[in-house]
């Protein structure tokens, strides 16, 4: 090999090791993220405050809480938002999409009431962010996203980032994982124009699903679904949002 062509491929390797390392925060960048998650934490408890009218509650489950001031969101949001990653509102990540707002990941993750031992199933992967919150609370995680780019960058996120009871497969959410299913709680990230009967199909008697309901031009409602024993359903509006529209097989 000449001295040129080594030259371009020393090159070369070193842009594309740039384009696929991960994120390696320098000591003064990760005590400036742990201030941010520390302030984070207290901006969702205010937000609680501030809606207990509609939640019913003041405050959140300690452990929700607890894991979200652990879990890196600077490594689910792209670099041009790096710095704003603790900030209590939803950031943009690509297709149209966004990383939900920490408050709405907090109280979603709370209702679900997740626990050791739950199977959850998650429609809309998005960055993966939510997963991750869930995967620290449950044994399991399925999660569905339906654009394939976002998808596969997830996977290989939480893969690098070692959530490993996390599985995430591209596909059409609206369908949920009939395979994995029944689950005990359900979590959808998208705003659908109904709730999807495959995703009541597939919830556990006693189990719960959290989805957002309305159209983009509406007021969407969070709503909190409760399958009883005898699989009659309950539910109940928790709280006015806006979220990216649900996308697959609504019809």
């Amino acid at each position: 090999m000449s001295e040129t062509k080594r030259t371009r491929f020393v090159i070369l390797a070193f842009v594309v090791t740039l384009a696929v390392a991960p994120f390696v925060a320098s000591a003064e960048e990760r005590a400036q993220f742990d201030r941010d998650r520390i302030a984070m934490i207290d901006a969702i408890k205010a937000d609680v405050r501030a809606t207990r009218g509609y939640l019913g509650r003041d405050a959140l489950q300690t452990p929700v809480l607890e894991q979200m001031a652990r879990i890196p969101r600077h490594e689910f949001v792209p670099d041009d938002y790096r710095g704003a990653a603790y900030e209590n509102r939803p950031l943009p990540i690509g297709h149209g999409q966004t990383i939900s707002q920490p408050y709405i990941v907090a109280i979603m993750t709370d209702l679900l009431q997740p626990r050791q031992g739950h199977r959850v199933l998650e429609i809309g992967t998005g960055s993966g962010y939510q997963a991750a919150v869930l995967a620290t609370l449950v044994d399991r995680v399925f999660s569905v996203e339906i654009i394939e780019a976002l998808g596969e960058a997830a996977r290989k996120r939480l893969q690098r980032l070692e959530y490993a009871n996390v599985t995430v497969r591209v596909g059409d959410g609206y369908y949920g994982w009939p395979e994995e299913a029944p689950f005990d709680a359900i979590i959808v990230t998208a705003a659908a124009s109904h709730v999807p009967p495959p995703l009541i199909e597939q919830l556990k008697p006693g189990g719960r699903m959290m989805i957002p309901v309305g159209n983009r031009f509406t007021v969407q409602q969070l709503i909190l679904i409760e399958k009883n024993l005898d699989g009659s359903l309950t539910s109940r509006a928790m709280l006015p949002v806006r979220f990216v529209p649900l996308t697959g097989g609504q019809g």
